[in-house]
């Protein structure tokens, strides 16, 4: 931390100025965070415990919903708290802290949705060599390079903004600690370093939004030949993942890929990428597969049997 920073701690304002209006959104927060935590809890332990979800697709869905829920625990839990007192406020590293997980979390996500991105490619596209291109190997160093790809992301924006002075003021209009928001309250030019974080944050967002792209063009290109069964199953799983992505990628790409200022939408769009993705993701993901669906109902049933016992 910058030698001349004298602000220990930065204060939030949230949605709302009225304490009754912020514990009503607040509860509806209670409520969302709690079914994030369950649903896709229950994916992981779904395709943990399943042996007939061995396939490379369900190892990265499970750590996608893995990621998720640490995503979206980044922030939650926090404003929730926070909205029951009548001060909002965190210290300045536990406000860098917060900036860090966020972006770990964050990067990892969109490099994992690029991986299943290629994942999808290469069952499609190449569906005798599936099983071995995408080895067990193959992929834990592409889920290890994704967790990596997050670190250096998020090592990055937080060096950024230890660079800075905080000298006040500590107030900022989000209910989370961002770079944005809290670029803006630096004592010094951020002109420069804010270029770096848009370079930072805009190169993952573009290069894997590319590298999506293509994946798909080519993958509907590749569906021409095939019978309608073949490519109404193929569209339905792109169609899954492209969903995420936009809900993900839509949102992230307005709040990050732009100039380091602030605007009072911001935090109203932040909801969708850190709250409304993880929970729509077992929904567009896994409930609608038949095949997690039947996985699920096993696991209950050996539950029940193991409770009877």
């Amino acid at each position: 931390m910058a030698a001349t920073s004298n602000v220990t701690e930065i204060i939030f304002l949230g949605f709302s100025q009225s304490w009754n209006i912020e514990k009503i959104i607040s509860m509806i927060f209670l409520l969302m965070y709690t079914a994030i935590l369950l649903g896709n809890g229950l994916i992981v332990v779904t395709i943990v415990a399943s042996k007939g979800l061995a396939s490379p697709m369900y190892f990265f869905l499970s750590y996608l919903s893995f990621v998720e829920l640490c995503y979206c625990s980044a922030t939650a839990p926090r404003f929730i708290i926070d909205s029951f007192t009548e001060r909002k406020a965190i210290t300045l590293k536990g406000c860098i802290t917060q900036i860090f997980f966020l972006h770990f979390f964050g990067g990892t996500e969109i490099f994992l949705l690029t991986v299943m991105a290629y994942d999808r490619y290469v069952a499609i596209c190449k569906p005798l060599h599936y099983m071995t291109i995408m080895n067990r190997r193959v992929c834990g160093l592409l889920v290890g390079a994704a967790w990596g790809g997050g670190l250096l992301h998020s090592a990055g924006q937080t060096f950024l903004i230890f660079q800075l002075p905080f000298c006040g003021p500590n107030i900022i209009d989000h209910y989370f600690c961002d770079v944005h928001p809290v670029l803006k309250l630096a004592s010094s030019d951020t002109f420069f370093i804010g270029l770096l974080i848009i370079a930072n944050g805009g190169s993952i967002s573009v290069i894997s939004f590319a590298v999506l792209l293509v994946s798909y063009v080519i993958i509907l290109y590749s569906l021409r030949g095939q019978t309608s069964e073949c490519r109404r199953k193929a569209l339905s799983t792109c169609a899954s993942h492209i969903a995420v992505v936009g809900l993900f990628f839509i949102p992230c790409s307005f709040v990050y890929m732009r100039p380091c200022v602030t605007l009072p939408v911001d935090k109203i769009v932040a909801v969708f990428y850190t709250v409304i993705t993880p929970l729509l993701n077992p929904i567009i993901y896994s409930f609608r597969n038949a095949e997690v669906k039947n996985a699920m109902r096993k696991l209950m049933e050996r539950k029940g049997v193991w409770e009877e016992k």
